[in-house]
């Protein structure tokens, strides 16, 4: 299918797309609609959307620097081996609805929107390369300036957060002389694609995810993904950006878990295969968004003492759990960074308000607030604590036990007086969130003061202390 190309002139072009701005955000884009698109990156996430975006009644234009790749697409073959990709890359190719090139001038030229999916391998450092978004950015913005309508520029390579505003968007306006957000649309949509079952996953995706600062960019990408059986979600650009890592981190930290569980089950005579189809039927804790937030690091009596004796476990039967070894460590690790957080605000005295390890309980064992307020007598801060349900004449057994082995002074640096401790404390450390507390942090908090949130407190810009969260 030949490429039909938009001669207007250039000073037509200027003066048109005034009006374009104008009128651009105004555009009715309707849900579903065909639409032109281009595809710049021929490999697993490019050729699957190609063909698929096709199937749903795009026109298509694939664009790639590989010539073999393109001459494999002209026969009616997909340049990857991937579950049905060939029978609808034939399907598609004989369609007529796709065309091929090398050329990006003719594929913007011929199209409203464009995919970028070219790779971002890694470098010997682990950082990545962006050598060839970089390249495909400048290219595609040295001819925006010939169209007289406003394009839409679509980034689904995986890439850190912060490079499309400060990598690709500046090359695209260096070389285009033009403005994002005014004169053409730039998005990020992260993919869910798995390798094996990408057209199953490009069919039947979990949600789709716009990253996007105008929404002209968002009303182009839901017309084409709107009819997807998932959420249609709008966030920011940097958000979108590290979603793909989180989702990456996740399923690399699943498998690893899975395999540890399974050295460990299997050193001990115990099927794995039962012992994580058992886990996996617990859909309120375990597979669920069950503390999936960051908050603060775990303690209490069970999470420290299972996990030290798993680990001891896998230790006598000589099986090395690298991961789950090292969530101790990291649990420390945000223990400190809240420590480093006061110690860097240079100031002095220090209010915490709750010190058991779950609010609304009197359990101080392994509780991070313990080791916090041990730290902070360690640095010689003066501190007072606030937390109405500890009461240290009644703690009895191990709870008593461990509390006076941390702090035996403990009682001493308690308080009832939680007005007091919010007016006079330089930093206030809350891992409680009553209608006491909030009622006091809104009445008695200074501008001068450090409030450091461990509990996620609500309405956040009525309290007015610096406010920080911890891993957040």
């Amino acid at each position: 299918m030949a490429l039909q190309i938009d001669n207007v002139s250039a000073e037509a072009q200027r003066s048109r797309r005034g009006w374009l701005r104008e009128s651009a955000q105004d555009e009715d884009i309707a849900p579903g609609s065909p639409r032109r698109i281009s595809i710049f990156g021929l490999g697993y996430v490019g050729a699957v959307s190609l063909a698929c975006l096709a199937r749903d009644g795009h026109e298509m234009f694939g664009v790639d620097i590989d010539p073999g790749k393109l001459e494999l697409l002209r026969r009616g073959q997909a340049p990857i081996v991937e579950t049905g990709i060939q029978e609808l890359t034939r399907a598609v190719m004989r369609g007529g609805t796709v065309s091929v090139t090398d050329s990006v001038r003719d594929a913007i030229l011929a199209t409203d929107i464009s995919f970028v999916c070219v790779g971002t391998p890694p470098r010997a450092n682990g950082n990545q390369d962006l050598t060839a978004i970089t390249r495909i950015a400048e290219q595609i913005g040295a001819v925006l300036p010939e169209k007289a309508t406003r394009h839409v520029i679509v980034i689904r390579s995986t890439v850190k957060p912060g490079t499309l505003d400060d990598v690709i968007k500046p090359a695209i306006e260096a070389s285009s002389g033009l403005q994002a957000g005014r004169d053409f649309s730039l998005c990020f949509q992260p993919e869910f694609l798995r390798e094996g079952t990408s057209i199953n996953d490009y069919d039947n995706p979990p949600l789709t995810v716009v990253g996007a600062d105008d929404q002209y960019a968002v009303e182009a990408l839901r017309g084409i993904f709107g009819h997807l059986p998932c959420e249609f979600v709008h966030t920011s650009v940097r958000t979108a950006e590290m979603l793909k890592y989180a989702c990456n981190a996740f399923h690399a930290l699943k498998v690893t878990f899975a395999n540890e569980i399974g050295r460990v089950s299997q050193s001990v005579g115990v099927d794995p295969h039962e012992v994580m189809k058992l886990l996996c039927m617990d859909r309120a804790l375990n597979i669920s968004s069950a503390y999936l937030r960051p908050g603060f690091a775990f303690g209490g009596s069970c999470l420290p003492k299972d996990l030290k004796a798993l680990l001891y476990l896998a230790k006598n039967n000589d099986v090395e759990l690298p991961m789950l070894s090292s969530l101790l460590p990291s649990n420390a690790a945000h223990i400190e960074h809240a420590v480093e957080r006061v110690l860097a605000s240079g100031r002095r005295s220090v209010g915490m308000i709750g010190l058991s390890f779950k609010s609304g309980t009197d359990d101080l064992r392994e509780s991070p607030m313990v080791i916090l307020a041990e730290r902070f007598i360690g640095k010689g801060l003066p501190l007072c604590i606030f937390d109405p349900q500890v009461n240290v004449a009644r703690l009895i057994g191990a709870n008593r036990r461990f509390i006076e082995e941390s702090i035996p002074h403990i009682a001493s640096l308690m308080t009832t007086d939680l007005d007091a401790l919010v007016r006079d404390s330089d930093v206030l450390v809350v891992a409680m969130k009553t209608p006491e507390v909030l009622a006091a942090l809104r009445a008695h908090t200074r501008p001068d003061q450090l409030l450091l949130d461990i509990a996620m407190l609500p309405d956040r810009d009525t309290y007015r202390a610096n406010y920080q969260g911890v891993c957040w």
